[in-house]
């Protein structure tokens, strides 16, 4: 009866992402043409032009994002692991890590305008945005990764010191390629989660349509675009299609990274 649970239950969730993914597919696969994609948009009521310069900023926050928060997440994560003593303080960082995994990104969002946009002079632009987003997504990581470095077992610690060598070493050349897949997986949630956030970048990328040409350039992404065609325009075609973009793009992200992990893992083991 529980094998038979488990499989219900994973059917009803395939099933209601197949209906979702369908819908979308269904609804926008019409208006996808190069035109769409090779142009900008030129506003209206109707959501005349394309998504272009969306998709640009949608890599270019997506990129920022990641080199800031992976350093730092997958940092934390290993000292929490590896360094940290257990005691009362590191219960308070772990605590306050769990806590704003679970804070509504819209708050995110108005500490990002305060901090990046108005006190350090960022303006709207996507750095204030992929600040805000490494904000949002480092619990994710730092969690993530600590957990995964947890289930390398103790005895691959143990004999890596007992050959010789220093802590730090074990932890790169040992803990480290053992724990990948595990961080490989925190970072395509924080990259899945970059791509469709809107809440937090509504307020802090500012949301022009003009293509960016930097960091700190004003923009917006697929879900921001998406969401301003399905609120203050009839294009409701045009936003399904911007949907079918986004769900591409996070595919073939994810894809991307995979493949980077499997090529990092073969060289670390000599393949």
């Amino acid at each position: 009866m529980a094998w038979g649970a488990c499989w219900t239950a994973a059917i009803i969730a395939v099933g209601a992402l197949l209906v979702i993914i369908g819908f979308v597919v269904i609804g926008g696969a019409g208006e996808i043409n190069w035109e769409f994609l090779s142009t900008s948009p030129q506003g209206g009521l109707s959501g005349e032009g394309g998504i272009l310069s969306a998709i640009v900023g949608t890599i270019y926050l997506v990129i920022l994002t990641i080199i800031i928060a992976t350093p730092l997440g997958v940092g934390a994560g290993i000292y929490l692991s590896e360094y940290a003593r257990n005691n009362w303080f590191t219960k308070l960082i772990r605590y306050g890590v769990e806590t704003l995994a679970g804070v509504p990104s819209i708050v995110f969002g108005l500490f990002g305008f305060a901090l990046f946009v108005i006190a350090l002079g960022f303006s709207f632009s996507i750095l204030s945005g992929a600040l805000t987003l490494a904000c949002l997504v480092l619990p994710t990581i730092i969690r993530t990764t600590e957990e995964a470095i947890k289930t390398v077992p103790r005895d691959y610690r143990e004999g890596s010191l007992a050959l010789g060598a220093t802590k730090w070493q074990t932890i790169k050349t040992v803990v480290l390629p053992s724990a990948m897949p595990g961080i490989v997986t925190a970072i395509i949630l924080a990259i899945g989660r970059s791509v469709e956030e809107t809440a937090c970048l509504y307020v802090t990328m500012g949301g022009s349509a003009n293509m960016p040409t930097s960091f700190l350039s004003n923009g917006r992404t697929l879900s921001l675009h998406l969401y301003y065609l399905a609120m203050d325009t009839t294009a409701m075609n045009k936003a399904l299609a911007t949907g079918i973009v986004l769900i591409f793009i996070i595919i073939v992200i994810n894809w991307v990274t995979r493949w980077i992990s499997r090529r990092y893992m073969r060289r670390l083991k000599g393949r």
